[in-house]
């Protein structure tokens, strides 16, 4: 189906963390921000990428000439931390909508709301959990997860940045769902339990999961 390329490079490019079991989310991680999420079924993106994924079987992708893309939420709300300040928070929710809009706009129109023949993109970053056993996290707030990874040469742990996202693509007509998105990714990691984290730690898996919905975009048109 031509929509499911597109729903599925809604994704951030990702890795596992290190021990862990698989990149897809797992049912305990779900935020609520999404609702319903009895219809995901485990997927593949274009880049092969493992994500959650639901697609109305009777999409049109025709339908739609222009996208609006929302502000990317942070779901739930988040508490600053030391670690991970306000400043990052913002900077990376930011970033997400810079990507997004960069990208996209490569592809069709961007509109400036809701309306008949427009697509839109309701996103959050979301938080994540750990599955490594042996391991604990040392900080865990919405968005995101610094857990620690020992090094098997020194014995230094390294911290490694944890990303979820959660998204739903609407008619912006009559604001029936057409599909649904949750997935995880793995950032830049930190050097040592006291580094702070910033949007700089993320912005490849941004980068990545943005150009990936462009590329979906052109094979679309392209057939």
């Amino acid at each position: 189906m031509k929509f499911a390329s597109l729903i599925g490079a809604v994704c951030m490019t990702s890795s596992a963390l290190t021990g862990c079991s698989s990149t897809t989310t797992q049912p305990d991680e779900y935020s609520g921000f999404l609702g319903d999420y009895s219809r995901l079924k485990e997927e593949k993106s274009p880049s092969g990428a493992e994500v959650m994924r639901w697609l109305d079987p009777k999409i049109d992708l025709g339908n739609y000439t222009r996208l609006y893309i929302e502000p990317t939420q942070l779901y739930p709300k988040p508490q600053p931390t030391v670690k991970i300040p306000q400043a990052t928070l913002s900077g990376i929710t930011g970033y997400y909508d810079q990507a997004l809009k960069r990208e996209a706009g490569k592809s069709l129109p961007l509109a400036t709301g809701p309306g008949p023949g427009v697509l839109v993109i309701r996103a959050a970053i979301t938080a994540v959990s750990s599955k490594t056993e042996g391991l604990k996290p040392y900080e865990v707030v919405p968005i995101a997860l610094v857990a620690a990874a020992v090094s098997t040469a020194s014995g230094i742990r390294d911290q490694e940045t944890t990303l979820g996202t959660e998204a739903v693509f609407l008619d912006g007509g009559n604001n029936a769902v057409l599909a649904q998105v949750v997935r995880k990714g793995t950032g830049r990691p930190l050097s040592n339990e006291s580094q702070v984290m910033k949007p700089d730690d993320v912005k490849g898996v941004i980068d990545g999961w943005a150009a990936d919905l462009h590329q979906s975009f052109l094979k679309l048109k392209a057939k």
